[in-house]
């Protein structure tokens, strides 16, 4: 497995909000009219699932495999050219500030790993970065 890690990101909220808002995917409602259709194309999602398609890529779908309360959220791919597994770590450090680091592990062959690494890597800092600003105030949670 190749592992990719993106730089930790601040939220200005707390980690129970932060947990409510990524750990329940039909929270993406909110924010898919800022998500470019000329990359991402018929996207879709439940509470625990999250489908899209990518060009040239095709057809990549996420579901949620466990959840640990304001801590950590993981994800796998049950469609996908290549398997991938993805988690969130949340670590609040102040009562409005909390930090998150996402990681994806991909088992991809030694062929394919020098063309998609740094692509990767930059697809895993550029989600982390859209995670981080998030509308998370605009939300009725209950932390």
């Amino acid at each position: 497995m190749t592992e990719f890690t993106s730089t930790i990101r601040p939220i200005p909220h707390n980690d129970a909000r932060v947990f409510a808002m990524l750990s329940d995917l039909s929270n993406l409602q909110r924010v898919r009219n800022s998500i470019p259709e000329d990359s991402i194309k018929a996207f879709s999602f439940t509470d625990d699932h999250c489908s899209f398609e990518v060009s040239p890529i095709g057809k990549i779908e996420f579901r949620i495999v466990d959840r640990e309360p304001n801590k950590t959220i993981k994800f796998e791919t049950t469609q996908s050219p290549v398997p991938l597994q993805l988690w969130i770590q949340l670590k609040q450090v102040a009562t409005s500030d909390t930090r998150m680091k996402l990681t994806v592990r991909a088992d991809l062959n030694p062929f394919l790993k020098p063309m998609v690494s740094k692509p990767m890597q930059e697809a895993v800092e550029k989600i982390s970065e859209i995670l981080a600003r998030l509308p998370y105030e605009e939300q009725d949670l209950t932390p």
